[in-house]
């Protein structure tokens, strides 16, 4: 990894160790409304920082584009894209193995 990837992964870790204090904390609570500056009910502001916390976790990860799917940056295209692209090798190696039905003309329509 490059000294800004490092980096990137300690502000990641940071922030995963935060998220985890913050939703430990979110848990202790006695009730996730709070009174507002006029009395109104309003969500506490703990749960904010859990999403904000959740959202910069994401990004961090992401940014680092690990290649194991299993993390927490891959995202849903990257993982449909990967599937779409086995999918095709996977149609195209039964065709140039005679396994399939595709003659070279369905092939060459199903490909564009």
């Amino acid at each position: 990894m490059t000294p800004a990837e490092l980096a990137n992964l300690a502000e990641a870790c940071r922030t995963a160790d935060e998220l985890d204090r913050l939703e430990k904390a979110v848990r202790a609570l006695p009730d996730l409304v709070v009174p507002g500056s006029t009395g109104q009910p309003k969500v506490h502001p703990l749960l904010e920082e859990v999403r904000r916390h959740r959202l910069l976790l994401e990004r961090l990860t992401t940014a680092l584009n690990l290649p194991d799917d299993r993390l927490i940056g891959d995202r849903g295209p990257t993982r449909h894209a990967r599937k779409a692209a086995r999918s095709r090798w996977q149609a195209w190696n039964e065709y140039q193995n005679g396994d399939a039905p595709h003659t070279a003309a369905a092939w060459r329509a199903d490909a564009s």
